[in-house]
């Protein structure tokens, strides 16, 4: 599904920036701190995952948010709209990030994941560059 008013990518990733940044843009290699939220759009807009949460930890993330990152510079936030090709791989949010930090949403993006051909696996993300650090 096309959404009006976004940008799409040759992946078929789909964003418009809520605010834009104005600070570096991070380069292959380069770690980020980012803040994000994730609601299950194809599924009831159902939040898995809030914003101004703590969220430690380093990890692969999918592809899309990587895709997202790539082009964000510092203090930007952007919206992304994630097709099911471009989120996580074998639909099980433990291969790769980001991952809920609660049960209850780690337990609504399973369910989302999990119902093979029965629920939209179309995803949202809201993410915000707070750092970039030299790789």
């Amino acid at each position: 599904m096309r959404y009006p008013d976004y940008t799409e990518t040759e992946s078929g990733l789909q964003y418009k920036d809520l605010r834009k940044g104005d600070g570096p843009v991070p380069k292959i290699g380069d770690l980020v701190v980012v803040d994000w939220d994730g609601y299950t759009i194809g599924y009831y807009g159902r939040i898995f995952e809030a914003r101004n949460k703590t969220k430690g930890g380093s990890f692969e993330v999918i592809p899309a948010f990587e895709e997202a990152i790539a082009s964000m510079a510092i203090g930007g936030i952007r919206r992304v709209i994630v097709p099911p090709e471009l989120g996580y791989p074998g639909n099980d949010f433990n291969n790769a990030g980001p991952r809920p930090t609660t049960f209850s949403g780690g337990r609504a993006l399973d369910f989302v994941l999990k119902n093979q051909g029965l629920i939209d696996k179309t995803l949202l993300f809201d993410i915000e560059l707070l750092k970039v650090i030299s790789g």
